[in-house]
């Protein structure tokens, strides 16, 4: 099975480019601070502890060089476990809310993933709770962007801080312009959350293991077709889940709902994709020809081919 999982071609749709950098390269940006300081650094009692968390590493990321480090770094280790595609989100808000130039950043992470063997689009993702005018602006950035590689908006940060309700315009708006819609929905907050994110025309569901919960969304993600984005580690770790036995993932899968897996922030929850096939495999029972299936679903759902 480890040969398998390795060998496997895969692809990642929700993998967070801040969210993959390991501690050991925040002490290579800036020593000043310890790796064991930065480790620690990378333990949360709640979600919004982790919120605070991929905070604290966007402020450590100071420029386009940085940027450029971190994303040949994610670029290495995905090939690494033969993945041939990935859609990377990029906290264009994390950036703005830092009062940097996202041009240039933007111009060294693409110039870090040229000769990467894994093809690569991104997503840029507004904070929700910083209200309806930023992630207008991250909008704008992403529109501005689509020639370089950019298929999709996205929102993250606290559902219950930013309503999904607040961003219509917004969303019309990407839409207008050719961007794909992404949502993150369900996570924190329960069904209302996924239910809130379709009607601004989400196309792909960040996390979503709440709609669970609720049959008639089940069978509207099933009969839309709309796939859930699934995180089995970083839903234990931000505490979303209390246990593996308490994890939907078997009951959203059996239920006919689209998945893809995803290691959402890999060194943040000290997880890889192979891992997450890995506990799909052990702990949810799932054969090789369904991790066959996930695996291209991971393809199917893509923005922009794989």
């Amino acid at each position: 099975m480890a040969d398998f999982l390795l060998e496997m071609p895969k692809a990642e749709l929700h993998l967070h480019l801040e969210g993959s950098v390991e501690p050991e390269t925040l002490f290579e940006l800036d020593p000043s601070v310890s790796v064991e300081e930065y480790r620690a650094t990378y333990s949360y009692a709640d979600f919004d502890a982790f919120l605070r968390a991929f905070g604290v590493v966007g402020k450590r990321l100071r420029g386009p060089a940085d940027y450029a480090l971190v994303t040949r770094r994610l670029l290495e280790r995905l090939a690494a476990q033969n993945v041939r595609y990935a859609e990377i989100i990029v906290a264009a808000g994390v950036v703005l809310w830092k009062e940097q130039d996202f041009a240039p950043i933007f111009d060294g992470i693409c110039e870090a993933a040229q000769d990467s063997p894994v093809a690569v689009r991104w997503i840029l993702d507004g904070v929700r709770q910083f209200g309806v005018e930023h992630v207008r602006k991250v909008a704008e950035l992403a529109a501005e962007r689509q020639a370089r590689g950019v298929v999709a908006l996205g929102i993250g940060g606290s559902e219950e801080r930013g309503p999904a309700e607040w961003f219509g315009d917004v969303f019309r708006f990407a839409k207008s312009e050719g961007l794909r819609l992404t949502a993150h929905a369900g996570e924190s907050m329960g069904p209302e959350s996924v239910w809130a994110a379709l009607e601004l025309g989400a196309e792909r569901i960040g996390h979503g293991i709440r709609a669970v919960e609720d049959a008639e969304l089940l069978r509207a993600l099933r009969e839309r077709d709309i796939p859930l984005e699934i995180c089995v580690t970083s839903n234990l770790v931000t505490g979303v889940v209390k246990s593996l036995q308490e994890h939907p993932l078997r009951r959203l899968y059996d239920a006919g709902v689209p998945i893809v897996l995803n290691s959402d922030d890999p060194a943040m929850f000290r997880c890889t994709l192979v891992d997450e096939y890995r506990l799909a495999a052990r702990e949810f029972g799932f054969t090789e020809a369904e991790l066959r299936g996930l695996a291209e679903n991971g393809f199917h759902y893509a923005f922009n081919g794989g």
